[in-house]
């Protein structure tokens, strides 16, 4: 299958004023309702990474969960999960951060990666980055590095991309969307 950026876009549903006003949410539940859909994207994540030179493949809460999960079973690469707060049951690493909408804190199980691992990190969406920039201070922490940060979705005017690079992260996203952008 190849990849159209306008038919994921299109059912990507923007929902206008959530989670507070002014904010235009990026709902991907409709692209995980159609399974071609989802086959697109998950194939074209997978072609981008089957030959790629990392160890682990991390993912945020909640829905990097559902494409670094797939992911990780299609490339048969360990999966580590990033949690927000209080949701491991071990010994966790924590990292605070700033969201578009407040503050939050990041975990990760501290015995999850080794010094020498690389990580490809999935979220569904990058808009600040502060989600995936405590990933990344958390892999960092823990003596392993980071491959490559990949997403659905980048909302480039928030500069969550910007901020990644300038860390000396690479970011991949399969669309984007202007802030508003319906």
């Amino acid at each position: 299958m190849t990849f159209d950026s306008f038919d994921i876009k299109s059912l990507i549903r923007p929902v206008i004023d959530f989670p507070k006003p002014g904010v235009i949410f990026r709902d991907i539940t409709p692209l995980f309702q159609s399974p071609r859909a989802l086959r697109l994207v998950a194939d074209s994540f997978a072609q981008r990474y089957v030959e790629a030179d990392f160890t682990h493949i991390g993912a945020m809460d909640a829905r990097g969960f559902l494409i670094g999960s797939i992911i990780a079973y299609q490339l048969n690469k360990p999966l580590i999960l990033f949690r927000k707060q209080g949701k491991l049951p071990a010994d966790v690493l924590a990292e605070g951060y700033q969201t578009e909408y407040g503050e939050a804190f990041l975990e990760v199980h501290a015995d999850s990666l080794c010094e020498g691992d690389s990580v490809l990190m999935f979220d569904d969406l990058i808009a600040t980055g502060g989600t995936l920039i405590a990933a990344a201070n958390l892999v960092r922490r823990m003596g392993a590095k980071i491959f490559e940060a990949a997403a659905i979705i980048d909302l480039p005017e928030l500069g969550g991309s910007q901020r990644l690079e300038e860390m000396g992260i690479p970011t991949f996203c399969l669309t984007q969307f202007a802030l508003t952008e319906r």
